[in-house]
């Protein structure tokens, strides 16, 4: 059966997105940090004025990856160093002992880096750096006793700056090659330098082949003074990443208060710790994924939504790209289109979201960002990422899609328990 068709949401006006993003910004929200903390509270109070029955979760997390992958990336570095030594070296057994010291650290890094950027168990980070405390804001409102439930992820805190961060390139790229530009549908996959040093270390040292290992070493040593750039970096304001998330959020809450939905939950969770990579979400899916079934449950990400232009991701992932599939794709993609707000397809990002977790899980996933004319982020991880810089109208669609998609679920679900459908 067709969906029911609903006419455009009103716009959300722009002064109350705006005026969370700027009561927000000021304050420095590296993860797990104070000023996280103090957003996190911002966020429950500005959720709980909108009708939400509301609470913070504190969980722990670590609050860095570029800590443990940057000291991972110099022990690679460190140890093709000693591997080489061994080439001018008139014992055997030594000279073998030092590039069976660059096989093992280089095949260690690698396997501890993509352990860390994929979300798994962390053995490098738990073994490098010391756990804090982090905070997720869960906010519910529409039907209590639903048993279907939409949950709309955003995050609160803020990334660090750091050279590699510089769209210098990217935007040389787009304006002296725009064909070439046009024809990419994800961004340039910047983990794999990081992967391709040690693994390079760990190939060469194996193969007694000099120019590998010199390479690995070289990729080691530049990805590890990356991010330790990275890690001596204060907060960016985080504007558009992510409290522009964090406003279409607060906004579809005060919505849902004036018209509410009935049969069906909608969970807000206002993460912390994303900029460690995902940290509170998955604290978020620890403690409550085993109690939401997969079948009735829908996550959809908002994150950096005020450059321009509404993206749905097509797929996501820092190693390998894993697509988004399902009917939820398109149920949002259709909702874009009923309430007339501007939503492009076909991109696929080689970052993470929040949004990759639950998909991991096997839950029904829509991640929306958002790009400006020429593909591109503007201010993304920069100390220009201000509120001055947000396109709060691409914000305010960002809010309007979200609604849309809720009303259209809980339309479904009344179909469905009264025989309609």
């Amino acid at each position: 059966m067709d969906a029911p068709k609903t006419g455009p949401a009103p716009a959300p006006g722009t002064d109350g997105l705006e005026q969370t993003v700027r009561s927000l910004a000021p304050l420095s929200r590296l993860p797990t940090s104070e000023g996280e903390r103090e957003a996190a509270e911002l966020i429950r109070r500005r959720f709980e004025a909108a009708g939400c029955r509301t609470r913070v979760e504190r969980e722990s997390a670590f609050p860095s990856y570029a800590v443990p992958i940057g000291l991972l990336s110099a022990g690679a570095a460190v140890a093709g160093l000693l591997a080489g030594r061994g080439k001018r070296t008139s014992r055997r057994e030594a000279a073998a002992g030092r590039r069976a010291v660059g096989v093992l650290a280089g095949a260690a890094a690698v396997w501890g880096i993509v352990d860390d950027i994929t979300g798994g168990r962390l053995l490098a980070r738990r073994a490098l750096v010391r756990a804090r405390t982090t905070q997720n804001v869960i906010a519910e409102t529409g039907d209590p006793e639903a048993d279907h439930t939409l949950v709309v992820l955003v995050h609160h805190d803020a990334a660090p700056s750091g050279v590699v961060f510089q769209q210098h390139l990217e935007r040389w790229l787009v304006t002296r090659h725009p064909g070439v530009a046009e024809r990419l549908d994800s961004n340039p996959p910047l983990w794999w330098p990081v992967i391709a040093g040690p693994a390079l270390v760990a190939l060469g040292s194996a193969r007694d082949a000099d120019p590998l290992r010199r390479l690995g070493v070289a990729l080691s040593a530049l990805s590890a003074a990356a991010l330790g750039d990275i890690a001596s970096r204060p907060a960016v304001p985080g504007a558009n990443d992510n409290l522009s998330g964090v406003a279409a959020a607060v906004a579809v809450a005060e919505a849902l208060r004036a018209d509410p939905v009935p049969g069906l939950r909608v969970t807000f969770v206002s993460a912390g710790a994303e900029e460690a990579l995902q940290q509170g979400v998955l604290a978020y899916a620890r403690r409550h994924f085993g109690r939401l079934a997969k079948d009735r449950t829908w996550f959809l990400t908002l994150d950096t939504v005020g450059s321009g232009t509404l993206v749905m991701l097509e797929g996501e992932g820092p190693v390998r790209m894993h697509d988004y599939g399902g009917r939820f794709k398109d149920l949002v993609a259709d909702c874009a289109h009923r309430a007339g707000v501007p939503l492009r397809r076909g991109l696929r990002s080689r970052n993470s979201t929040d949004g990759s977790v639950p998909h991991r899980h096997g839950f029904p996933t829509v991640t929306v960002v958002s790009v400006d004319d020429r593909k591109l982020i503007p201010n993304y991880h920069l100390p220009s990422d201000t509120p001055d810089n947000v396109d709060y109208t691409c914000v305010a669609n960002a809010a309007r899609l979200t609604e849309a998609v809720a009303r259209r679920l809980a339309t479904a679900q009344a179909l469905r328990r009264d025989g309609s459908a």
